[in-house]
């Protein structure tokens, strides 16, 4: 059973995923097919969409909040429920949540200080000729991504709670965020 998505867009992944923008109208089809024994086998085809974002940093310990962008293009997807992945692209930054007010993301920042001290003495440098390897350190330990349910198109998010993009490189970026939702 072959399906054409809009856009001329091939699918992937074998059959069981579609990567195409979808409009609200356009549904992947269900999969059905027989095992051997005979059973109805049934392979539900998600909708992944994909966006991406550029946010300028201004270098070690600048934070971003993403979370209007993320829910914009959860909106923009005409998705009802699903999945959301934030990923940056590169190995000095991280995403993650917070209650992103100033006090929390200093705190933060304070804690990567004493947990990878920029002036520290790493093997990054020699071998590199460089000054980050606190940032390669840092985003280890966080994290390049984050995965959020949205359920109604809405992000299942605490009052609190936002997501926020770190900078940890000791330089300022140009950095790509990759957003793609899966609708389920």
């Amino acid at each position: 059973m072959a399906w054409n998505p809009p856009h001329g867009r091939p699918a992937r992944g074998g059959n069981t995923a579609l990567y195409h923008a979808a409009s609200p109208s356009t549904r992947p089809p269900v999969d059905r097919r027989r095992s051997r024994a005979g059973r109805r086998l049934v392979t539900l085809r998600a909708v992944v969409t994909t966006h991406r974002l550029e946010i300028d940093t201004r270098g070690q310990g600048d934070a971003h909040d993403l979370t209007r962008a993320v829910a914009d293009a959860v909106r923009k997807a005409d998705s009802a429920s699903g999945i959301v992945t934030v990923f940056v692209v590169g190995s000095t930054a991280s995403v993650t949540t917070i209650e992103f007010e100033p006090g929390a993301v200093s705190d933060l920042n304070r804690l990567f200080d004493t947990l990878a001290p920029r002036d520290a003495d790493y093997r990054h440098h020699l071998r590199w000729g460089d000054d980050n390897g606190s940032s390669h350190v840092r985003a280890a330990l966080l994290g390049p991504s984050l995965t959020v349910p949205f359920v109604k198109g809405r992000l299942t998010l605490g009052t609190w709670q936002q997501i926020m993009l770190l900078e940890f490189d000791t330089r300022p970026r140009r950095r790509e965020v990759v957003v793609q939702i899966i609708e389920c």
